[in-house]
Protein backbone atom coordinates (compact mmCIF):
# COMPACT_ATOMS: atom_id res chain seq x y z
CA UNK A 1 0.00 0.00 0.00
CA UNK A 2 1.46 3.27 -1.15
CA UNK A 3 -0.52 6.30 -0.33
CA UNK A 4 1.12 8.28 -3.02
CA UNK A 5 -0.73 6.05 -5.28
CA UNK A 6 -4.10 7.70 -4.42
CA UNK A 7 -4.81 11.40 -6.34
CA UNK A 8 -7.50 13.71 -7.40
CA UNK A 9 -7.51 15.55 -11.08
CA UNK A 10 -7.77 19.18 -11.50
CA UNK A 11 -7.67 21.08 -14.53
CA UNK A 12 -4.78 21.47 -16.38
CA UNK A 13 -3.65 25.06 -15.92
CA UNK A 14 -3.88 26.79 -19.65
CA UNK A 15 -6.56 24.78 -21.15
CA UNK A 16 -8.13 21.06 -19.58
CA UNK A 17 -10.85 19.84 -22.92
CA UNK A 18 -10.19 19.78 -26.36
CA UNK A 19 -11.99 19.09 -29.35
CA UNK A 20 -11.06 18.92 -33.12
CA UNK A 21 -12.72 17.23 -36.28
CA UNK A 22 -12.76 13.26 -36.52
CA UNK A 23 -10.08 12.50 -38.30
CA UNK A 24 -7.19 14.89 -36.47
CA UNK A 25 -4.25 13.54 -35.45
CA UNK A 26 -4.17 12.10 -32.21
CA UNK A 27 -1.58 12.79 -29.21
CA UNK A 28 0.07 9.23 -28.01
CA UNK A 29 0.98 10.67 -24.49
CA UNK A 30 0.26 13.05 -21.95
CA UNK A 31 2.74 16.01 -22.76
CA UNK A 32 3.16 16.87 -26.51
CA UNK A 33 1.67 19.59 -28.00
CA UNK A 34 -1.69 18.69 -29.51
CA UNK A 35 -2.65 19.58 -33.43
CA UNK A 36 -3.37 22.92 -34.27
CA UNK A 37 -6.77 21.33 -35.55
CA UNK A 38 -7.95 21.01 -31.22
CA UNK A 39 -9.77 24.06 -30.19
CA UNK A 40 -9.67 24.46 -26.09
CA UNK A 41 -13.14 24.93 -24.89
CA UNK A 42 -12.35 26.84 -21.46
CA UNK A 43 -14.19 26.50 -18.07
CA UNK A 44 -15.90 23.16 -16.53
CA UNK A 45 -18.01 23.10 -13.58
CA UNK A 46 -16.73 22.11 -10.23
CA UNK A 47 -18.15 18.86 -10.65
CA UNK A 48 -15.23 18.06 -13.11
CA UNK A 49 -15.84 15.72 -15.76
CA UNK A 50 -17.10 12.31 -15.16
CA UNK A 51 -16.49 8.97 -16.73
CA UNK A 52 -18.61 5.98 -16.82
CA UNK A 53 -17.92 2.69 -18.22
CA UNK A 54 -20.80 -0.11 -18.28
CA UNK A 55 -21.34 -3.43 -19.31
CA UNK A 56 -24.08 -5.83 -20.19
CA UNK A 57 -23.48 -9.30 -19.67
CA UNK A 58 -25.18 -12.54 -19.64
CA UNK A 59 -24.86 -15.52 -17.31
CA UNK A 60 -24.23 -19.08 -18.99
CA UNK A 61 -25.98 -21.41 -16.28
CA UNK A 62 -25.44 -25.35 -16.73
CA UNK A 63 -27.97 -27.74 -15.46
CA UNK A 64 -27.96 -27.67 -11.50
CA UNK A 65 -27.70 -23.93 -11.50
CA UNK A 66 -24.05 -23.53 -11.34
CA UNK A 67 -22.93 -20.13 -13.34
CA UNK A 68 -20.45 -21.32 -15.63
CA UNK A 69 -19.38 -18.27 -18.05
CA UNK A 70 -20.27 -14.41 -18.26
CA UNK A 71 -20.85 -13.60 -21.78
CA UNK A 72 -20.09 -9.79 -22.34
CA UNK A 73 -23.05 -8.59 -24.64
CA UNK A 74 -22.24 -4.84 -24.82
CA UNK A 75 -19.78 -2.00 -23.37
CA UNK A 76 -20.68 1.83 -23.62
CA UNK A 77 -18.23 4.54 -22.23
CA UNK A 78 -19.56 7.99 -21.41
CA UNK A 79 -17.94 11.12 -20.43
CA UNK A 80 -20.22 13.90 -18.10
CA UNK A 81 -19.09 17.49 -18.62
CA UNK A 82 -20.71 20.98 -18.07
CA UNK A 83 -18.91 23.67 -20.52
CA UNK A 84 -19.05 26.87 -18.74
CA UNK A 85 -17.92 29.20 -21.63
CA UNK A 86 -21.57 29.42 -23.19
CA UNK A 87 -20.22 32.33 -25.15
CA UNK A 88 -17.20 30.30 -26.74
CA UNK A 89 -17.86 29.79 -30.26
CA UNK A 90 -15.85 26.20 -30.26
CA UNK A 91 -18.38 25.08 -26.84
CA UNK A 92 -21.23 26.69 -29.02
CA UNK A 93 -19.84 24.47 -32.21
CA UNK A 94 -19.45 21.43 -29.69
CA UNK A 95 -22.93 21.91 -28.46
CA UNK A 96 -24.92 22.54 -31.41
CA UNK A 97 -23.13 21.35 -34.16
CA UNK A 98 -20.21 23.18 -36.34
CA UNK A 99 -22.50 24.13 -39.14
CA UNK A 100 -25.40 25.14 -36.61
CA UNK A 101 -22.94 27.91 -35.05
CA UNK A 102 -21.88 31.20 -37.06
CA UNK A 103 -20.29 34.26 -36.38
CA UNK A 104 -18.78 35.98 -33.53
CA UNK A 105 -19.77 38.51 -30.83
CA UNK A 106 -18.51 41.06 -32.61
CA UNK A 107 -20.86 40.46 -35.54
CA UNK A 108 -23.28 38.51 -33.72
CA UNK A 109 -23.41 34.53 -33.08
CA UNK A 110 -25.94 33.01 -34.91
CA UNK A 111 -26.85 29.46 -33.47
CA UNK A 112 -29.85 26.69 -35.57
CA UNK A 113 -31.43 24.81 -33.47
CA UNK A 114 -32.45 21.64 -35.94
CA UNK A 115 -32.40 17.99 -36.55
CA UNK A 116 -28.97 17.37 -37.83
CA UNK A 117 -26.95 15.52 -35.37
CA UNK A 118 -23.81 16.57 -33.94
CA UNK A 119 -20.84 15.64 -36.27
CA UNK A 120 -18.30 13.06 -35.22
CA UNK A 121 -15.09 14.83 -33.12
CA UNK A 122 -12.42 13.76 -31.10
CA UNK A 123 -12.05 15.02 -27.80
CA UNK A 124 -8.69 15.14 -25.50
CA UNK A 125 -9.10 16.34 -22.02
CA UNK A 126 -5.75 16.80 -19.92
CA UNK A 127 -5.43 16.77 -16.02
CA UNK A 128 -2.73 17.53 -13.05
CA UNK A 129 -2.47 14.35 -10.55
CA UNK A 130 -1.42 14.67 -6.86
CA UNK A 131 2.01 14.80 -7.24
CA UNK A 132 3.05 17.01 -10.31
CA UNK A 133 1.78 13.98 -12.75
CA UNK A 134 0.12 14.74 -15.82
CA UNK A 135 -2.89 12.62 -17.31
CA UNK A 136 -4.15 13.12 -21.04
CA UNK A 137 -7.34 10.96 -21.71
CA UNK A 138 -7.91 11.41 -25.52
CA UNK A 139 -11.16 9.42 -26.87
CA UNK A 140 -11.16 9.44 -30.98
CA UNK A 141 -14.56 9.59 -31.82
CA UNK A 142 -17.35 10.76 -29.74
CA UNK A 143 -20.98 11.32 -30.30
CA UNK A 144 -22.82 14.40 -28.24
CA UNK A 145 -25.38 11.89 -26.81
CA UNK A 146 -27.60 14.35 -24.17
CA UNK A 147 -27.69 17.82 -23.66
CA UNK A 148 -29.12 18.53 -20.75
CA UNK A 149 -31.53 21.13 -19.91
CA UNK A 150 -30.11 24.59 -19.79
CA UNK A 151 -31.45 27.16 -17.10
CA UNK A 152 -31.62 30.60 -17.99
CA UNK A 153 -31.89 32.19 -14.29
CA UNK A 154 -30.52 35.59 -12.72
CA UNK A 155 -29.11 34.23 -10.01
CA UNK A 156 -26.69 31.53 -11.25
CA UNK A 157 -24.37 30.98 -14.46
CA UNK A 158 -25.73 28.71 -16.77
CA UNK A 159 -23.75 25.92 -19.19
CA UNK A 160 -23.82 23.74 -21.41
CA UNK A 161 -24.14 19.54 -19.83
CA UNK A 162 -22.89 17.12 -22.08
CA UNK A 163 -22.88 13.36 -22.26
CA UNK A 164 -20.43 12.51 -24.58
CA UNK A 165 -20.72 8.68 -26.15
CA UNK A 166 -17.16 7.01 -26.79
CA UNK A 167 -17.57 5.32 -29.96
CA UNK A 168 -15.54 2.28 -31.03
CA UNK A 169 -12.20 3.41 -32.85
CA UNK A 170 -9.83 -0.19 -33.98
CA UNK A 171 -11.16 -1.76 -31.20
CA UNK A 172 -11.15 0.29 -28.26
CA UNK A 173 -13.20 3.48 -27.30
CA UNK A 174 -10.00 5.69 -25.83
CA UNK A 175 -6.10 6.20 -24.35
CA UNK A 176 -5.68 7.43 -21.13
CA UNK A 177 -1.71 8.72 -20.81
CA UNK A 178 0.40 9.46 -17.38
CA UNK A 179 3.61 10.60 -16.16
CA UNK A 180 5.70 12.61 -13.52
CA UNK A 181 5.91 15.82 -14.98
CA UNK A 182 8.13 18.92 -13.49
CA UNK A 183 6.18 21.58 -11.41
CA UNK A 184 7.05 23.87 -14.65
CA UNK A 185 4.60 21.49 -16.13
CA UNK A 186 1.50 22.37 -13.88
CA UNK A 187 1.54 25.97 -14.74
Amino acid sequence: MDNKNVSSAKPKTGGAVFRAPLGTELPTDATSTLNSAFEELGYVSDDGISEEVSTDSTDVVAWGGDVIDTLQNSKTVTVKAKLMEVLNVNVLKAVYGDENVSGDLESGIHIETNTKDVEESSWVFDMILRGGKIMRFVIPDVKVSELGEIAYKHSEDYGYELTLKALVTDGKYSDKYIVNASEESES
